[in-house]
């Protein structure tokens, strides 16, 4: 195995050569659940070069069918009580092998989960992307991605928050800091460290402002190919709660903290062809856009309905999309118009949509799955995109409506043929049964709301 040449991105060779000099003493296997979190063991270096990298290393089934809690049951894909809480074998990825800057003496690598007999685990959110990936494939194209991500910096630790029950917490700044250079004085020392250690890591970032929300940021990294993208996404989400958790800061990603601005993830996804032309591009329309890249936004708003819950998964979700959030509430698409859930971008070689409905709590593996199955949908059907909005398409009544709640999302999402089609039964009731979990914890809770509302007064 060749090195790659990136500062922080390793080969096993190389990683023999870092254990011997004493620089890294552990290698975390992990694997991205169904919330996009990594789950994973420790190895020593030896144990991990001379036996998991070639046979895998075992790991519970339950990672990949449980909730925010951990906690697992009847009804997903992989029934691990049934099962007695068996293991499938988690296969690392070399070409995910980064050092941990902020972790001295350790690396981590992704895996795909596998079953022992070495057929793949088909809901793990790697897996689901990779089919979507190799219906592209069969075209003779490819994707690129990159996302944006959005977060709130707290100066509280998370110990802190958590017995204070996120009550009470000091935003990171003071006031609205979107595009400021002066107020953000008090967050830099971490935000700072934070682009420092993920370029070390080998994410090469483009850009990193204030946005809207006190105490909030955005951090974004050069795209890649759409799978490279996602793992860095995973990566990058880990370790900057890390890295704030030794700052004694913390900081959330959650959609919707409070009734402020909302924390986003937009996706920015382009296709290349066999030849790595810019097949979104046609430089003899009138709009620059290809008939291939019009089928491709058209089944974005045609699978947006169906698809939404691969985008927000949460309850949370949704309280980010609604009216006056600055967040997509509506279906259509327009010419670098943000009101807009797709928002067509750049020109020529950068000619690429932007997504807007997903949050900072969406799995991009799934986000950027639905993007391509939605587009796929597109293209084979031949659908026809309809004008541009040129208007505020969130005060537009005329404008069809994203699904509003989890339920509904969830509703669509099952009765969905189109998604049945794209990833299979399987897929469809495992993440149908992610969302009632999700629905059957929020429902038996009992809310602040709730309490100032009828505590003394009903």
């Amino acid at each position: 195995m060749t090195s790659p040449n990136t500062p922080g991105v390793l080969t096993y060779e190389e990683l023999r050569a870092e254990a011997a000099a004493g620089r890294v003493e552990e290698v975390i296997v992990s694997v991205p659940d169904l919330q996009g979190r990594l789950q994973g063991s420790r190895l020593a270096v030896p144990y991990f070069l001379d036996e998991v990298s070639r046979q895998g290393f075992g790991a519970c089934v339950y990672l990949l069918a449980s909730d925010v809690e951990m906690g697992t049951g009847p009804g997903y894909a992989i029934d691990a009580w049934k099962s007695g809480f068996g293991d499938f074998v988690l296969r690392p990825d070399p070409a995910t092998l980064r050092v941990l800057p902020w972790d001295p003496g350790t690396a981590l690598v992704l895996a795909d989960a596998v079953w022992p007999g070495g057929e793949p685990v088909e809901v793990a959110p790697r897996r689901v992307l990779r089919a979507q990936l190799d219906r592209l494939a069969e075209r003779g194209l490819t994707a690129l991605a990159g996302t944006e991500l959005e977060f709130l910096v707290f100066r509280n630790t998370y110990r802190d928050a958590w017995e204070r029950r996120y009550h009470g917490l000091e935003a990171g700044t003071r006031y609205n800091v979107d595009y400021s250079l002066q107020g953000l004085a008090e967050i830099e020392p971490v935000v700072r460290r934070v682009r420092r250690e993920m370029v070390r890591a080998g994410l090469p970032m483009e850009t990193a402002r204030g946005e809207c929300h006190a105490g909030q940021y955005e951090i974004v990294f050069r795209y890649d190919e759409a799978m490279a993208t996602c793992d860095k996404h995973v990566f990058f989400k880990n370790g900057a709660k890390q890295i704030a958790a030794q700052e004694g800061v913390a900081l959330t990603f959650m959609p919707k903290y409070d009734e402020g601005e909302g924390n986003s993830c937009h996706i920015h996804l382009s296709l290349r062809g066999a030849d790595g032309s810019a097949v979104f591009a046609d430089e003899t329309a009138d709009d620059g856009m290809s008939e291939l890249f019009r089928q491709f936004v058209a089944g974005q708003l045609a699978c947006l309905p169906e698809l939404a819950l691969l985008m927000a998964p949460n309850v949370n979700s949704f309280k980010r999309l609604q009216p006056g959030a600055f967040a997509p509430t509506g279906i259509t698409w327009g010419r670098d118009n943000r009101t807009c859930p797709v928002r067509v971008v750049g020109s020529g070689g950068s000619l690429r949509i932007e997504h807007r409905v997903p949050g900072g709590d969406a799995n991009p593996y799934l986000a950027v799955a639905a993007v391509l199955a939605a587009g796929l949908y597109g293209i084979e059907n031949g659908l026809t995109l309809p004008a541009p909005h040129a208007a505020n398409a969130m005060a537009d009544p005329s404008v069809p409506r994203l699904p509003t709640t989890l339920p509904e999302a969830l509703s669509r999402w099952e009765r969905s043929e189109i998604a049945a089609k794209a990833f299979g039964e399987a897929v469809v009731g495992h993440f149908a049964r992610a969302a009632r979990a999700e629905l059957a914890a929020f429902e038996t809770a009992v809310t602040d709301w709730e309490r100032v509302r009828g505590f003394e007064r009903l």
